[in-house]
């Protein structure tokens, strides 16, 4: 069975930065795409960047700029850098790995922009 663990997020101070981490366990192949979504307190679930097998990357409006997404495919891992962070980033963060068959989401690490 194929799951995800992410790790980096915390709390952090207006203007900060956070990277954080995804990586699969287990047996999984032919990832298609890889991304981060989240989801605040109140509110629905939003895309905050996927990057497909190929190296396509595609970001949330209230992100551009500031956060960049990376794969690693030899160790089925992404990663999210996170810049310039504000209060309304604040959420939890839930990675997901989607292939021709499969389709896998993260337990979700908290993400807390506040001074």
């Amino acid at each position: 069975q194929v799951q995800l663990v992410e790790s980096g997020g915390g709390l952090v101070q207006p203007g900060g930065s956070l990277r954080l981490s995804c990586a699969a366990s287990g047996r999984i192949f032919s990832i298609n795409t890889m991304g981060w979504y989240r989801q605040a307190p109140g509110k629905e679930r939003e895309l905050v960047a996927v990057i497909s097998s190929t190296g396509m990357r595609n970001y949330g409006d209230s992100v551009k700029g500031r956060f960049t997404i990376s794969r690693d495919n030899a160790k089925n891992t992404v990663l999210l850098q996170m810049n310039s962070l504000k209060p309304e980033d604040t959420a939890v963060y839930y990675c997901r790995f989607r292939t021709d068959s499969l389709e896998v989401w993260g337990q979700g690490t908290l993400v807390t922009v506040s001074s």
